[in-house]
């Protein structure tokens, strides 16, 4: 049996130096936020022939807003995953239809075979990204919310407690790798944010749930066994749960990157083998110890008193 109690502090050491490292980096780096956050324009074109990043560059120049806007070419590959042809994505800020309209144009008179079926163009404005920041946040903040109420219901106000602090935990983790990585953030990421709260959230209810049938008629002497007993008792479901999602979010980032092509996806699936990775551990060594630590104090305190 695995003495998870007997190296929480170990554990606890790990997470203090994984937080302390993602925010460090929130603060120096902040977040690369998309066009979904802060309003913008992205243009997906294919330009149907050979061309360079000078050429792209000098058809830009002429468009004053569009000073140091973001060039990329992309890689596309076809259902059989052969090599299609070069595409171009262009992030600046946002264009109003008409002027995107003569880029367009301008586009087309140095490459005539751009193709209008491969165009695709996303315009957010300023005041949609700022309202979707509010609408993130809330969400999160609703979610929250409602998590520590259903657990204090369903089991205790401490039980609530160590659940969501280990749930922001794997939040933190999670927004820092991708501010130290600095990936760009879209909607789809907020998705992937929500869905981790609810995956972590199952493990470490299924942990605690054990544990609250386990410590019936206990002594609190005995709780820190107990506590060690049930974790290993739902390590193995544990550990199978995670790696069959792990298996499958695999599968899907390997489709999306190279079938589909599509960025946004990649970062969804990317943020969501992070989490569960992230989340199985915190339902392991961080949560139900927490939860432990919480009654130690409380107990202290009583004795004092």
């Amino acid at each position: 049996m695995i003495n998870f109690i007997g190296n929480r502090r170990k554990a606890y050491l790990l997470s203090s130096i994984l937080v302390v490292a993602s925010l460090v980096s929130l603060v120096l780096f902040g977040l690369s936020l998309g066009i979904d956050f802060t309003g913008g324009t992205v243009l997906h074109l294919n330009l149907g022939e050979d061309f360079s990043m000078e050429e792209v560059e000098s058809v830009l120049a002429e468009y004053e807003e569009l000073a140091g806007a973001t060039i990329q070419v992309v890689q596309g590959r076809d259902l059989d995953g052969d090599l299609a042809d070069e595409g171009l994505v262009i992030k600046a800020p946002y264009i109003e239809e008409g002027r995107r309209n003569e880029l367009m144009d301008s586009f087309r008179s140095h490459w005539p075979n751009l193709d209008p079926d491969d165009l695709r163009i996303e315009s957010v404005g300023a005041v949609v990204g700022g309202e979707l920041t509010r609408q993130a946040l809330l969400s999160l903040a609703v979610a929250t919310v409602l998590m520590v109420a259903y657990i204090t219901f369903r089991f205790e106000f401490k039980f609530a407690i160590a659940t969501i602090i280990s749930l922001l935990h794997n939040i933190v983790i999670v927004i820092g790798v991708f501010s130290i990585l600095q990936m760009e953030i879209n909607l789809p990421f907020l998705a992937a944010i929500l869905t981790i709260f609810g995956y972590s959230v199952n493990d470490t209810i299924v942990i605690i749930d054990r544990i609250r049938e386990n410590i019936k008629h206990k002594r609190r002497s005995e709780y820190a066994a107990i506590v060690n007993e049930s974790i290993n008792q739902n390590l193995m479901r544990s550990i199978n749960t995670s790696l069959t999602t792990l298996f499958v979010l695999i599968a899907m980032l390997i489709g999306f990157y190279y079938f589909i092509g599509s960025v946004d996806l990649v970062v969804f699936v990317i943020a969501l083998i992070i989490g569960v990775v992230v989340g199985t551990y915190s339902s392991i060594f961080v949560a139900s110890p927490l939860w432990l630590t919480l009654q130690d104090v409380q107990f202290r305190k009583v004795k004092r008193g």
